[in-house]
């Protein structure tokens, strides 16, 4: 049990690499807050999961652009298990493919808010409870190549991530460590939604492993980085794309 006495919370977690990820964690003994927005029914499956299997964990709505919200599911945390060690940077999107022609003001700020300014008001929320752990920050291969059509503000916002990550990593350092994942092609809603049919098997085709990823190859990868096995690692974004990109 490598998280055993440990807190997490996981936002974005009703659904693909948040559930994946607050599932992987209470299976190794941690306590795990998920936060939700939309997918209620993911997040209640989970919490009864983890306490059918002897877990403690819970669930709440919250939108984390929201001050308030950000607060309360900080607060409950606090309140139901006695701190913070674990934070996963999970919640995030592309909204909506646009190019820079045709992009208003509104999608790009909402964009930013939803992908950069979110982690912010969570991580300096969490900030105030947590003397030591791990947060996990989501970036995307998008920050490393720009993205595909009309991804210039996801790949943009996914790029401050990867710079959040380490800049954390130097101030938050010794005691919190601060890494992230760069995901390729994993077999999500996300991609259900934005990317079609045919890309995904022309990546299927191109990259040396030969498939898609999947939410569990993410929450392994999480949960390394969240607990003691990657103790001398941190400030790293780690590309899990199947080798489709290397860098």
């Amino acid at each position: 049990m490598k998280l055993a006495g440990h807190t997490a919370i996981v936002t974005g977690g009703g659904r693909d690499i948040g559930l994946a990820a607050a599932l992987k964690l209470a299976s190794e003994g941690a306590r795990v807050a998920i936060n939700y927005y939309s997918s209620s029914a993911g997040a209640d499956a989970a919490v009864e999961q983890i306490m059918g299997q002897g877990g403690q964990a819970f669930a709440m709505q919250g939108d984390l652009t929201r001050q308030a919200d950000v607060d309360a599911l900080v607060s409950k945390t606090v309140d139901a298990f006695g701190g913070i060690n674990i934070l996963v940077n999970n919640a995030g999107g592309l909204i909506a493919r646009k190019t820079i022609a045709e992009m208003p003001l509104d999608h790009w700020n909402a964009v930013m808010d939803l992908n950069v300014t979110s982690v912010f008001m969570i991580t300096k929320a969490c900030l105030a409870h947590m003397t030591s752990g791990a947060i996990v920050n989501l970036a995307s291969q998008a920050a490393r190549d720009g993205g595909g059509a009309g991804a210039v503000a996801y790949a943009t916002s996914k790029g401050a991530i990867t710079t959040m990550t380490r800049g954390l990593a130097k101030e938050l350092g010794p005691d919190i460590r601060v890494n992230a994942l760069c995901p390729g092609m994993i077999d999500t809603d996300f991609h259900n939604i934005h990317t079609a049919d045919a890309a995904r098997r022309g990546y299927e085709a191109a990259v040396p492993v030969k498939r898609q990823g999947s939410v569990q190859d993410t929450a392994n990868l999480i949960l390394f980085l969240a607990c003691d096995d990657s103790a001398f690692i941190t400030g790293a974004n780690i590309d899990i794309n199947g080798g489709m990109l290397f860098s």
